[in-house]
């Protein structure tokens, strides 16, 4: 079967008269099977955007390949473009137009016409929960209304492939959470779904994702297996002298600690055992401790060495 994305070596670097060339994705290849809701998760910097521009044919890599269910984007930019549906971070509705306006201007823009784009609007406006509000103005829409009609128009062509940028920047808890039912919805009727996020609790419904640092690829895997990866509880210990409690703690216990952020961090299995041992062994050194299962900024910790928003900062296009 031919994979909905596959990347080979992909590598964009932006360049500016005067300036050092900038590297955005350094040689990143995996691939996304069809049907799949896919995630890519990183911090401003790690190279989501950049991606995302290349994937929607607004981007020419600088070197790689990328392709959509085999089509080369670089190649064949339009026959790739008739295969995906784009929703971008930024709002793409005209706002002074009804949402049924937005969606037919849409769908002439893919050579729709007569009654097929008006059962496809409707259809996708009553699957979107906007059948009753077809007739309002984008700009009396709450954000998370407009999310929907976003993604109604993305999808009216009928894609195969739903390419999704940051799905919930602005929305509140409510409409963040409809936004991802409908997006495992989509899963289930067999379109393949590609979204890029920061939000860790986002990247935790995707079947699997890559976690992108500072164009690097960082891990890829499903949540639960990435989160494995830690293989036991997560220690962090509040002290005034992190440096020297880790050092103590290699020594004494033969445990790898590492220092983070002015904290101790320990990966164990089972590691609230080992507070009492570590504040009988060093009681001046422990001003608090706590424990909690592994998540995926764990995850991206063991990976960069660094918390996920630690990462250089984005330069132009991330």
């Amino acid at each position: 079967m031919t994979a909905a994305v596959l990347l080979e070596g992909l590598r964009h670097e932006y360049r500016r008269a005067g300036s050092p060339p900038r590297l955005a994705l350094n040689g990143v290849s995996w691939e996304v099977p069809e049907g799949e809701l896919f995630g890519v998760l990183g911090p401003n910097g790690g190279g989501k955007t950049t991606l995302f521009r290349i994937l929607s044919t607004a981007l020419r890599p600088t070197a790689g390949r990328a392709a959509l269910f085999g089509i080369d984007v670089a190649a064949a930019p339009a026959a790739a473009r008739e295969k995906i549906g784009v929703v971008f971070q930024s709002p793409s509705l005209d706002k002074k137009l009804s949402v049924h306006e937005n969606m037919i201007h849409q769908g002439r823009l893919y050579g729709l016409r007569g009654q097929d784009l008006r059962r496809r609007a409707s259809d996708l406006l009553g699957r979107l929960g906007l059948a009753d509000r077809a007739g309002d103005i984008v700009e009396t829409l709450s954000g998370g209304l407009q999310r929907r009609a976003e993604i109604a128009k993305g999808l009216l062509h009928r894609p195969a492939l739903l390419l999704m940028d940051e799905p919930t920047t602005g929305l509140d808890p409510g409409a963040r959470r409809d936004v991802w039912t409908y997006l495992a919805l989509l899963k289930k009727e067999g379109v393949t779904v590609l979204v890029t996020t920061h939000l860790m609790e986002e990247a935790e419904r995707c079947g699997r994702l890559v976690i992108l640092d500072q164009g690097n690829v960082a891990a890829l895997g499903t949540p639960a297996s990435l989160k494995k990866e830690i293989q036991g509880d997560v220690l962090t210990v509040q002290t005034p002298a992190p440096e020297k409690l880790a050092a103590g703690l290699r020594e004494k216990f033969d445990l790898r600690a590492s220092v983070l952020e002015g904290a101790v961090r320990l990966e164990r299995p089972n590691a609230h055992e080992w507070i009492s041992k570590i504040m009988a062994a060093f009681p001046e050194l422990v001003v608090s401790a706590s424990v909690g299962k592994p998540t995926l900024e764990d995850v991206f910790i063991l990976h960069t060495g660094h918390r996920f928003w630690a990462a250089a900062p984005a330069g132009p296009g991330e």
